[in-house]
C-alpha cells in the first residue's frame, strides 16, 4: 500500500465538487470599470519590468485608493489585486515578485519588508462546500514584520510586530510578535533580538 492513500475507502456518500455551480456574483470588489482599468494599469506599471520610479508606482496605487505613507519601495514585478483594499506604513519595502492577492484588506505597518517572490493571499475556498466557495479573510502585517523569500501568509494572519517569517514558509494561523517562524506549516523557532 501506499503510504500516501488513505487507509480506509473514501465514501461517494460524502459529497462531491462540483465546480459547474461554482460563483463569486456575490463578491463584489469595487466597480467594474475601476476593476478592468487597474488590471490595464497594474500589468503596464506596477508588474513591469521597465525601469519606472517607485514614487510613480506609489503615486498610481494612491491614485487607485490605496492608503501609503512615506519612503514605500516598490520593486519590479509586483502585483497588486486590488489598490483600494490596501494599507501600507512608512518605509516598507515591498520586493520583487512579490503578489499581494488582497480580495480583502491589507494592512502593512511601518518598517515591513516583504521579500522577493513572496505571496499575501487573503483568499481561499471552502473544501466542505460542493461549490468550492470563495472564501476571504484579511491580512495584518504589524510594523516591522519580514516575509521572507517564496513565503506565505495565508487568508486571517496576523503577523505580530517585528516578526519573521523565514525563506519559503507557510503561515496558515497568526503569529507572534518578535517570534521566527519557519516551515509549512510555519512553527516557531526562536525569538528574534534586535541589537541597537
Amino acid at each position: 500500500m501506499n503510504a500516501n492513500q488513505p487507509t480506509t475507502p473514501l465514501n461517494p456518500a460524502t459529497g462531491q465538487t462540483d465546480l459547474s455551480r461554482y460563483t463569486i456574483d456575490w463578491y463584489r470588489p469595487g466597480p467594474r470599470w475601476k476593476v478592468v482599468v487597474w488590471f490595464i494599469i497594474n500589468a503596464l506599471f506596477i508588474k513591469s519590468y521597465l525601469p519606472i520610479p517607485a514614487a510613480v508606482k506609489v503615486a498610481l496605487l494612491r491614485w487607485f485608493g490605496a492608503r501609503i505613507g512615506t519612503g514605500c519601495v516598490v520593486k519590479p514585478g509586483v502585483n497588486i489585486k486590488y489598490p483600494w483594499l490596501l494599507t501600507v506604513g512608512d518605509q516598507v519595502w515591498i520586493g520583487e515578485q512579490v503578489w499581494i492577492d488582497n480580495l480583502s484588506e491589507v494592512t502593512l505597518g511601518n518598517n515591513v519588508c516583504l521579500s522577493q517572490g513572496s505571496m499575501l493571499l487573503t483568499g481561499n475556498h471552502d473544501y466542505r462546500r460542493s461549490t468550492f466557495d470563495l472564501t476571504t479573510r484579511p491580512i495584518t502585517l504589524e510594523d516591522g514584520v519580514w516575509i521572507g523569500a517564496k513565503a506565505i501568509v495565508c487568508a486571517g494572519v496576523t503577523c505580530g510586530s517585528h516578526a519573521v517569517l523565514a525563506v519559503g514558509s507557510v503561515a496558515t494561523r497568526s503569529i507572534d510578535k518578535y517570534g521566527i517562524y519557519q516551515g509549512n506549516p510555519a512553527v516557531f523557532v526562536r525569538q528574534r533580538i534586535i541589537s541597537a
